[in-house]
């Protein structure tokens, strides 16, 4: 389990987003000032406020991007940290602004993030690798086998896998910030092109553009800027965790599903919390089996049985687990930087209540109590896991 342990209690104070999807007459940096510009209008924090910022990007669009995205605002001579962790990068981000408001350095902090992510396969190793030579840097055919895998295991028909991305359609079809809002059923889903027998074009998440931000405080400095705590969400856990050695390659996605069950088991530690706590689940699905497979690793259901809890709709939005409500990646798209930060907007306004017509309830409350609890697990190439908890 992690060293750290949290010496304030700190909340996410503002959130903000810019619309995924593509946008040519956007650059990098416009979209990230519009997610942060949002951001601090939902907190009401000045921006001469900020006392440093994170910012979570992948590709390169020049050196020092944070401070090239925040120069627009009027740069203020604070520290602006860049930071890139794969998919994860987003979400690291806001893992670094946690601990650095935790341990008493800051009172404030950004996390942001921002992508344009290039068409077609994504590439994750460096340009010599013979992995591109062998196939085994298609990011989509190490989830086909690890699809393959599942299926063989644990007798899940391809209807169930197909499932996931209808209902992650249907949530975005109420999300006006996704990027694919129309719906699709099952039948389309199976039929459409193929990409890495079995995952088909529409189980596989779009590379997109957009940008997402999250101002965060500590609870006992909300008073300090003018804050109220009515807003506020508070972070019962932040962990960040990495591979370690195992003989069969533990950051072949073919493998392992990531390292989401250790973080988890830490984040359940340091909240105080278990599964059977949560109320809405935000998990990296760039396919189809990703969250099945995430929601197995979290613990929320046990190992092999997630395709069952989605085909009986305990992932819909009426669920009594609902999973990546405003679309995940399969239906939000998946620009790098911004994702894991987005995972945390939808999860804020889903605690606050303020999610619309794709508002959950929560499992363990009425209608009108809402949801209490929220889980955002985002991971990454590398072996790459962060895990957010967060509560109201």
């Amino acid at each position: 389990m992690s060293r750290f342990r949290p010496g304030r209690e700190v909340v996410v104070v503002g959130v903000g987003l810019h619309p995924f999807g593509r946008f040519p007459k956007e650059d990098l940096a416009s979209l990230a000032r519009s997610a942060v510009v949002e951001a601090l209008k939902d907190g009401g924090v000045g921006w001469t406020d900020i006392p440093v910022a994170y910012f979570g990007h992948v590709y390169y669009h020049g050196m020092s991007v944070g401070e090239t995205a925040l120069a627009a605002l009027g740069l203020t001579g604070i520290p602006i940290i860049n930071v890139e962790n794969a998919c994860s990068s987003g979400s690291t981000a806001f893992w670094q602004a946690y601990w650095g408001i935790s341990s008493g350095m800051f009172d404030l902090a950004l996390a942001f993030g921002a992508e344009k992510v290039p068409s077609g396969p994504v590439t994750v190793t460096a340009a010599e690798s013979p992995d591109r030579y062998i196939g085994a840097d298609h990011m989509m055919a190490g989830y086909a086998l690890r699809m393959r895998r599942y299926m063989a295991e644990t007798g899940a028909p391809a209807t169930s896998l197909a499932q996931v991305s209808v209902k992650s359609r249907q949530n975005a079809s109420l999300n006006p910030y996704a990027h694919r809002k129309e719906t699709y059923t099952v039948e389309q889903v199976l039929g459409s092109r193929l990409i890495a027998d079995p995952l088909t074009l529409y189980q596989c998440c779009p590379t997109s553009e957009g940008a997402a931000a999250a101002v965060l405080c500590a609870r006992e400095a909300l008073d300090q800027y003018g804050l109220t705590s009515q807003r506020a969400i508070g972070i019962a856990a932040a962990v960040l965790r990495s591979g370690n050695y195992n003989g069969r390659g533990s950051d072949h996605s073919a493998f392992s599903p990531y390292r989401t069950e250790p973080a988890a088991l830490e984040a359940y530690e340091m909240s105080g919390l278990g599964p059977d706590d949560v109320d809405l689940i935000q998990v990296h699905d760039a396919s189809t089996i990703g969250e099945l497979q995430q929601l197995e690793a979290l613990q929320i259901v046990p190992t092999g049985e997630a395709w069952q809890a989605t085909t009986a709709g305990r992932t819909a939005l009426t669920g009594d687990i609902p999973t990546n409500t405003d679309g995940g990646l399969l239906a939000m798209g998946h620009p790098f930087g911004a994702t894991g930060i987005r995972m945390i907007h939808e999860t804020v306004i889903q605690l606050r209540q303020e999610a619309g017509p794709r508002q959950v309830t929560g499992r363990h409350g009425s209608a009108s109590a809402g949801p209490r609890v929220g889980l955002a697990q985002c991971s990454g190439a590398g072996d790459v896991t962060t895990v957010h908890i967060l509560t109201r």
